[in-house]
């Protein structure tokens, strides 16, 4: 197994180290997921562009989680799983919804479940949605916009989910009541 190392804004790269202190600012902490990124400036630096779309979206910052754990767990990513799930909760998001989630299920909350399910369809179809995806999500009183928007956060996804099944970073104590084995 190839180790990656979870860099400090002092270990990292120069290049990537602004956009180190950009995310630690978002989050208060420096992920140990986002430590290994910073070994790519390229990737680091696309994804702190991505991610202040994704957070500055139409979307609630509870819809913007429910994509992206509804993307983790599409993806069996377990280290995102766990820390979108405490996102997830800390937005206010009810925990039988962020368990049906976790499950594989949809929400009961009908936004959350629009939002989850076209993220699901559209990884699993590679972004090729039918007119009964699009269907659904538009009747949930979503619009187009909100449609396109949707494949912004799955990118932003893309990227922390593949970089942590390759980096395999350790999860954080903060996350660990949250672990989850797919």
């Amino acid at each position: 197994m190839t180790s990656f190392p979870v860099h400090t804004i002092e270990s990292a790269p120069q290049r990537s180290q602004s956009s180190l202190r950009q995310l630690r600012s978002a989050f208060g902490m420096i992920p140990n997921l986002i430590g290994a990124m910073s070994t790519s400036p390229v990737l680091i630096d696309s994804l702190v562009g991505l991610f202040g779309k994704v957070h500055g979206s139409s979307f609630t910052e509870a819809q913007v989680q429910t994509v992206l754990l509804t993307d983790a767990v599409t993806n069996d990513s377990p280290w995102a799983v766990a820390f979108h799930t405490t996102l997830a909760l800390k937005e206010g998001i009810d925990l039988a919804d962020v368990q049906a989630i976790r499950n594989g299920r949809l929400p009961k909350d009908s936004k959350l479940a629009a939002l989850s399910g076209l993220a699901k369809a559209m990884i699993e179809k590679r972004g090729h949605l039918g007119d009964d995806d699009i269907k659904r999500f538009l009747a949930a009183g979503f619009g187009k916009d909100h449609l396109l928007e949707v494949i912004a956060a799955v990118a932003a996804s893309m990227i922390t989910n593949y970089t942590a099944s390759i980096t395999r970073p350790p999860l954080e104590a903060l996350f660990q009541d949250h672990a989850w084995q797919g």
